[in-house]
């Protein structure tokens, strides 16, 4: 009896990975969906003085990240973006941004990236900041940055401590 040919199973996320073009491992570890709260009308949000340097130009910013502690993702604003000049790179797969209510965000889906290095004192980092519009707001770092380095955050007088 001739055999027969062997067939492996494949679950759906499998076949998902088959039928999509390669992607970089950064965009793998996108999310697909981020929540932003761009207004600061909460108490668990502090500002904090950031400095950010582009890894392709080296050119330096200051800027002022709303840490928010109920944000899940890091965003840079659009305008502020544009404005200073700072390279994006397209992602493949759009990410949907919700606001805290759950409503879809007014700007739509993320579609762009900016690659950094961050700087907060002495703390220093490498990151990517999904591009959108953030209104009042120039960056937000999210609970998942706050958690990540186990910062020291007092709500009462706004200061952050890296440990």
């Amino acid at each position: 009896m001739p055999s027969r040919p062997y067939i492996p199973f494949l679950s759906p996320s499998a076949l998902d990975r088959i039928a999509q073009p390669w992607r970089p491992k950064w965009k793998r570890r996108l999310p697909k969906k981020l929540s932003a709260n761009t207004l600061n009308t909460h108490r668990m949000s502090i500002i904090l003085p950031i400095e950010i340097h582009t890894t392709d130009t080296s050119e330096v910013h200051s800027v002022k990240a709303l840490l928010d502690s109920e944000a899940i993702g890091n965003f840079i604003d659009q305008d502020f973006v544009r404005m200073k000049g700072i390279s994006t790179q397209s992602i493949s797969r759009p990410i949907l941004v919700y606001n805290m209510n759950s409503s879809p965000n007014e700007a739509g889906q993320i579609s762009e990236v900016v690659d950094i290095v961050l700087r907060y004192k002495t703390h220093s980092e490498r990151m990517l900041l999904v591009v959108s519009s953030l209104g009042k707001q120039s960056m937000i770092l999210s609970y998942t940055w706050l958690k990540g380095y186990n910062l020291e955050a007092d709500w009462q007088t706004e200061e952050v401590r890296m440990n």
